[in-house]
């Protein structure tokens, strides 16, 4: 049987205080069933030493499959996902922010159910796990009214859809047409998702959320622009 290859995209802008742990952690981990690994770090026109610590960490490790995309301007993470789809040669992917609020042994947990559900898409979920914290109410609460009114739009069952790991089948991925730019990357592949018919499943994994002082950029302007994306997915585009 030939191994199947898990490919990790990783959104990076200004990450140089997490990049090259976050690095070690997804290298680390031994995926289940033999499953390989790809690491696609795209690199939004940082204006830190993301680049030069990314360039350091593959030179480090040349056993490692660990492709590095410069984008010529920052345009944002939707867009800078978008641009590692393109590269994508791997049977599975899932996306990894390039911080360190996600765990990447959680990998195997979503591995674990997509495999043997033989799904699509999964979604790993912060708020079926009871012991997460989360850093702001306002994220929190933002977080729980996308969620809904994901729900209500597209009769879906979700618990967190703004959840970063997303676990998608790459050519089911590669299949639909995206747009986004920046952090609408989220609510515009749910109503895509959702749009084909299918029920989004969800696990419980683990969260450790960072402040806005250690660089979480995500604004409550964004929570505004997720509820318009969803509505105009469902109603007008």
């Amino acid at each position: 049987m030939q191994m199947k290859t898990l490919t990790i995209i990783i959104p990076a802008y200004n990450e140089e205080k997490t990049i090259r742990q976050l690095l070690q952690k997804v290298s680390d981990v031994k995926l289940i069933n033999g499953t390989g690994k790809e690491i696609i770090v795209v690199n939004d026109c940082s204006r830190d030493s993301t680049e030069d610590f990314v360039k350091q960490y593959i030179h480090a490790h040349p056993d490692e499959t660990i492709v590095l995309i410069n984008q010529e301007k920052n345009r944002g993470k939707g867009a800078a996902i978008r641009k590692g789809i393109e590269y994508v040669t791997g049977d599975y992917v899932i996306i990894q922010d390039a911080d360190l609020e996600y765990e990447p042994e959680d990998y195997n947990i979503l591995l674990q159910t997509f495999l043997s559900e033989n799904l699509k898409v999964l979604y790993g979920s912060r708020f079926l796990n009871p012991q997460n914290r989360h850093s702001y109410r306002s994220f929190y609460w933002g977080g729980r009214l996308v969620t809904w009114f994901t729900n209500v739009l597209y009769i879906q069952h979700l618990t967190d859809e703004p959840t970063c790991y997303k676990l998608f089948d790459a050519v089911f991925l590669k299949s639909l047409t995206l747009r986004c730019e920046g952090f609408e990357f989220c609510p515009e592949v749910t109503a895509k998702i959702a749009k084909k018919g299918l029920k989004i499943r969800e696990v419980a994994i683990n969260y450790y959320p960072r402040s806005i002082q250690e660089g979480k950029k995500i604004k409550w302007t964004d929570g505004i622009e997720a509820l318009w994306t969803l509505f105009k997915y469902r109603f007008i585009d």
